[in-house]
């Protein structure tokens, strides 16, 4: 609606994980370069926690982009809510392992080796990516996947586990010490700091367009005060600005937009 105004071409401030516009925060390059170092060195496992709208589930978009799908075989299971079997079966679903909906866990599982053998033999890398696993309540759910680690050789694991979740999935994991001790790396990712948030904001609107300067330097400081530096909560700030100035038709977003746009969202 309001892009044209503004001269964007797309909106800068959606809440979905487009990984164009991750912004490399010292926080979000220290993730990606761990998630990448456990996949790229065949670590096993990783976990990399966060809290709710901190960018979690860019790094995994950003992280399936990154691969090359020459070299890795990637699921991504973004909703994990699921029973030991269906989990199983959802992975390889994602793999592209076609299944019968009859199969017993144990042919699913029969089938994912044979997958992960194919692919070691073709010098393809296998990731299994869970999103929002704190989601995950059947303790035996977590079981089946600290098993999938067991499918390694002598010299190396044959595939890559890496869970992502908000801050209670590490309260979950910490009370399951035989999962706990199979992860390689662990990574919590914490909301922007004042200067970082600045700068994903600036960097936000630059990949959408932004040839001219939109937002006051005085608004900043409000924007990350009443945002606890959660970038979820600042595209939602900065998007309201944004259509608040248009049918103003301000010249720029100030302040006093920013107060409106944020007493609006509190309503």
């Amino acid at each position: 609606m309001y892009e044209a105004y503004w001269g964007l071409k797309e909106k800068p401030f959606e809440n979905t994980p487009d990984p164009k516009f991750l912004y490399s925060s010292h926080e979000h390059l220290e993730a990606v370069t761990r998630m990448t170092y456990a996949i790229e060195e065949r670590k096993g496992s990783a976990l990399l926690t966060g809290e709710y709208g901190c960018g979690k589930t860019l790094i995994s978009r950003r992280l399936f982009e990154m691969l090359p799908p020459e070299k890795y075989d990637i699921a991504l299971v973004i909703n994990p809510l699921l029973s030991p079997t269906e989990i199983i079966r959802e992975i390889c679903n994602q793999l592209g392992i076609k299944s019968s909906p009859n199969w017993p866990k144990t042919q699913l599982l029969m089938e994912l080796n044979e997958r992960l053998y194919k692919n070691m033999r073709s010098h393809k890398d296998t990731v299994i990516i869970i999103d929002e696993a704190q989601s995950i309540k059947d303790i035996r759910t977590l079981e089946e996947l600290r098993l999938l680690l067991n499918f390694q050789l002598n010299d190396r694991f044959l595939l890559t586990l890496i869970l992502i979740g908000q801050p209670e999935l590490r309260e979950m994991i910490d009370k399951y010490k035989q999962l706990k001790q199979r992860l390689a790396i662990r990574y919590h990712l914490n909301p922007l700091s004042k200067k970082d948030s600045k700068e994903y904001i600036q960097h936000r609107l630059e990949v959408a367009g932004a040839k001219n300067s939109i937002f006051a330097s005085s608004v900043h400081e409000v924007i990350w005060q009443n945002s606890g530096g959660v970038p979820r909560e600042i595209n939602s700030i900065c998007d309201m600005s944004l259509l608040l100035g248009f049918t103003k038709k301000a010249k720029g977003i100030n302040t006093d937009l920013v107060r409106k746009a944020i007493s609006g969202l509190d309503h």
